[in-house]
């Protein structure tokens, strides 16, 4: 029963060659409700092909069952913004994954591995289709939002700092069970999805909620960026990864993200304009992710130390 609290939305309205404004009317609403009032939702008919998401999990699962020797033929690219190829969390963080990540094929900094020989054509084709998913999602929130036509899309349009991860998730012991610890994102949008073992939870109103995988379904989440943007009008959604016992859990998650070098900080039509006061200091993109990533490199002792937005939030007191 927890599952149907999560709004499963229809995109189909925008693939449609005929007249569809009253139904993209109505998916544009049900979007700025979920948006603002907990920050996440699911969507179908995406766009990005069924058969395409179950051949790149496939291909996923076959690469993280290699040995650790071949897998770290695929050692980070130090050089990306974020560490581009295989990883594996240390022993200290308590989060109990290793993944593979990868920028825009353009970008040059991806080390992906030959084997299976598949991987690489079907990772860079998903990521294309991610990439057209967050566009229209973006455009479908700019619109929610009231914004001038394409602002959002004019904002943050250098997508050289999107990037994908295929996760791989260890089952749980019989002392614990965390894969991610609760946080948000930094970026704009998230879209996950997962295998049959699950174990994605969001919060809502306090409560964790059991994402259920299903078939065709992707998860859509909105990170910290969006919510400074729109000076709270819409919410980053915190989520966190619970591994099941007895099996492994795979995933992909794709950030839309902002280039490092732009400024964030509350848009004008969401604090000057209507005579709100900016509830964030403005920030440099890559400043925060830099923050972000000595958490996991470095974590603190104790987990509520760690930097999130919060840090730039302005105190009203």
């Amino acid at each position: 029963m927890a599952n149907l609290a999560i709004p499963t939305i229809d995109l189909s309205p925008f693939f449609n060659n005929e007249d569809a404004e009253n139904s993209k009317k109505r998916v544009k609403e049900i979007i700025r409700q979920a948006c603002s009032e907990y920050g996440f939702f699911q969507v179908v008919n995406h766009g990005v092909p069924l058969d395409l998401l179950s051949r790149a999990m496939e291909l996923s699962k076959a690469f993280f069952r290699f040995s650790d020797e071949e897998k770290l033929e695929c050692n980070p690219n130090a050089g990306a913004p974020l560490p581009a190829g295989y990883s594996k969390q240390p022993e200290i963080s308590p989060d109990k994954n290793e993944h593979i990540l990868m920028f825009p094929p353009e970008t040059g900094f991806n080390i992906l591995p030959g084997n299976p020989p598949d991987f690489r054509e079907a990772m860079e084709e998903l990521f294309s289709y991610f990439t057209k998913a967050g566009q229209l999602v973006e455009s479908i929130m700019n619109d929610s939002l009231g914004l001038p036509e394409n602002f959002l899309k004019e904002y943050n349009n250098d997508r050289s700092w999107d990037f994908m991860v295929a996760m791989h998730y260890f089952p749980a012991t019989e002392s614990e069970n965390n894969g991610i610890t609760p946080h948000e994102d930094g970026n704009t949008v998230t879209f996950v999805v997962q295998d049959e073992a699950g174990g994605l939870e969001v919060c809502k109103n306090g409560e964790w909620i059991p994402v259920i995988p299903e078939l065709g379904k992707i998860v859509v989440n909105l990170g910290d960026s969006i919510q400074v943007m729109t000076n709270k009008k819409f919410k980053s959604a915190t989520h966190r990864v619970v591994r099941p016992k007895g099996r492994s859990r795979h995933s992909f998650a794709f950030f839309y993200n902002i280039q490092g070098d732009k400024w964030v900080e509350p848009l004008p039509q969401f604090a000057k304009e209507i005579g709100e006061t900016a509830k964030y200091r403005g920030f440099f993109y890559k400043d925060y992710q830099a923050l972000r990533m000595r958490n996991k490199t470095r974590p603190p002792a104790r987990p509520e130390d760690a930097i999130n937005i919060t840090h730039y939030e302005i105190s009203t007191s």
